[in-house]
């Protein structure tokens, strides 16, 4: 069997993207803030759409900033329900997200006639794409595709960020009152992982699309909860997790001609479930041995 280069770049953006969404929703789900990264995900269509106006381009800088803004903006607007408003949680993200994602979508349809924006492109993405999207220099040169080299990028970041911080986003996910008891930043700590949450999500809607990016955050974390709950090999098994999901995501795509990044969720979802069987037949067939043997 021949190489495929093409493949191989596929699997690895797609590894690299999930690797850096399942690091950081370890944290969103160890502080029970998982559908925050819905929230954001979602939040950030009017950056997106804003900075897409500004620069002309889904490629400029602007994107990147203006979703950073309007996902700092939804953590705040959230922060504030939850404690100063007294709204509960759950009603505090349905109300942000829902909000700011519709902004977002009339944005689009208001600006539409300027820039080649659509929804689609902006929920759903597709990192088929990806061999035909390269990166040219001024001079000429192919480096190969840009949209690895921002997966690479942000896995770096991301990775960089979990490490210089490890310990601060230890205690405050476990328990923020305790952090800040112990002098931790807890509001800084959290609103520099919801930043991190932004920036990974717009850098990876171009690939998985906004929509998907969600169960990337979500999934593989708690597929590792099933099976571990110490720290450490819970990020261990996320990331291998996120390559297993790219891996077979790209090779079942293939073989029933399907959407990449749909075919990753699917694959993500499906581990999901058949873990969530293993463990509850696990734990039924523990339970009936105590009854049988008191």
């Amino acid at each position: 069997m021949s190489f495929d280069q093409n493949a191989f770049l596929i699997i690895l953006t797609g590894s690299l993207i999930a690797i850096s969404c399942g690091l950081l929703g370890v944290f969103m789900m160890l502080r029970k803030m998982s559908m925050t990264g819905d929230a954001i995900s979602h939040a950030v269509l009017p950056g997106i759409v804003i900075g897409f106006f500004v620069s002309g381009s889904q490629r400029g800088l602007e994107v990147i900033i203006g979703a950073g803004i309007l996902g700092i903006i939804a953590t705040l607007i959230i922060d504030w329900l939850r404690k100063k408003a007294r709204v509960q949680l759950d009603a505090s993200i349905g109300i942000t997200f829902t909000l700011l994602f519709a902004i977002g979508i009339i944005l689009i349809n208001l600006l539409a006639y300027k820039v080649d924006l659509d929804q689609e492109c902006v929920l759903y993405g597709e990192i088929a794409y990806l061999p035909i999207d390269l990166w040219i220099t001024g001079s000429g040169t192919n480096l190969g595709p840009r949209i690895t080299y921002l997966a690479l990028l942000n896995f770096v970041l991301v990775g960089g960020f979990i490490y210089l911080f490890f310990k601060e986003l230890t205690l405050t996910s476990f328990d923020e009152g305790f952090g800040t008891v112990m002098g931790l930043p807890s509001k800084s700590i959290n609103l520099a992982l919801m930043s991190m949450v932004s920036y990974t999500t717009v850098s990876s809607f171009e690939a998985v699309g906004a929509i998907l990016v969600v169960a990337l955050l979500v999934v593989p974390p708690a597929t590792a909860f099933l099976w571990t709950k110490e720290l450490m090999k819970l990020i261990k098994l996320t990331s291998i997790l996120g390559i297993v999901i790219s891996i077979l995501g790209y090779y079942l795509a293939y073989l029933f001609d399907s959407s990449i990044a749909g075919m990753m969720v699917t694959v993500a979802g499906v581990l999901f479930l058949l873990s969530a069987v293993v463990k509850a037949k696990g734990r039924t067939a523990v339970s009936g041995t105590s009854i049988a043997n008191p």
